[in-house]
């Protein structure tokens, strides 16, 4: 069975991809912590099958080095 994410949950990791992107740190940590556990568990499959994680991602979208 695949894991599903919800329509809320994507427009909060837009949300948080974004806000992390603006540097607005305080907007992304509760973007992220909108997310219902059951679409957190699938964006994070979704990012391992594309080799990459959150951290990973936030970091590049951020302009750091993960």
């Amino acid at each position: 069975m695949t894991e599903r994410i919800t329509l809320m949950a994507a427009g909060e990791l837009r949300t948080a991809l974004e806000a992390a992107a603006q540097g607005d740190l305080p907007t992304a940590a509760a973007a992220l912590m909108s997310i219902d556990p059951t679409s957190w568990a699938a964006i994070e499959h979704r990012l391992t099958v594309l080799g990459g994680s959150l951290p990973e991602l936030l970091a590049t979208i951020g302009g750091e080095a993960a």
